[in-house]
């Protein structure tokens, strides 16, 4: 039986809290660039699908601000863009700032009622990368040693 006392010193762990703040980067990530792959044509690198106007232009036009097309091309950037820093751990608070933002967009704009499921989980990453930096390892790390 593991006792609590033994519990918090693991999870004080520089360690182990590297790797979960790796997780928490990656699990974030992750669920930005499926959302991303979605957008784009199959078999393609990055060609933005017709399907992806077409929703920016109907179903996520409330969306202030931006042209519908304007909108479509800065999501489909961001949901590549941003994992992929958020993966190697590069500019990482900017980058869970930016995911923050975009959930929040999401959340006020075009679902509003999916606040408790998923979008206060995707916020709750965010915040903790925010919060707490992206950990040793990390390009951040690395960068800021130097």
């Amino acid at each position: 039986m593991i006792r609590p006392a033994a519990l918090r010193r693991l999870a004080g762990h520089p360690l182990v809290t590297d790797l979960v703040l790796l997780f928490v980067r990656i699990g974030l990530g992750a669920i930005f660039w499926q959302s991303g792959r979605t957008k784009v044509e199959d078999g393609s690198l990055f060609a933005i699908s017709d399907t992806t106007f077409f929703l920016f232009a109907n179903d996520y036009s409330g969306v202030p601000l931006l042209p519908s097309a304007v909108a479509a091309v800065a999501a489909t950037v961001a949901e590549h863009l941003l994992p992929l820093l958020l993966a190697l751990g590069l500019a990482t608070r900017l980058a869970a700032a930016g995911l923050v933002a975009m959930t929040l967009v999401i959340q006020l704009f075009v679902y509003p009622a999916a606040w408790w499921v998923p979008h206060m989980g995707w916020v709750a990453l965010g915040l903790v990368l925010v919060t707490q930096g992206p950990g040793r390892l990390s390009a951040d790390f690395l960068l800021d040693r130097r």
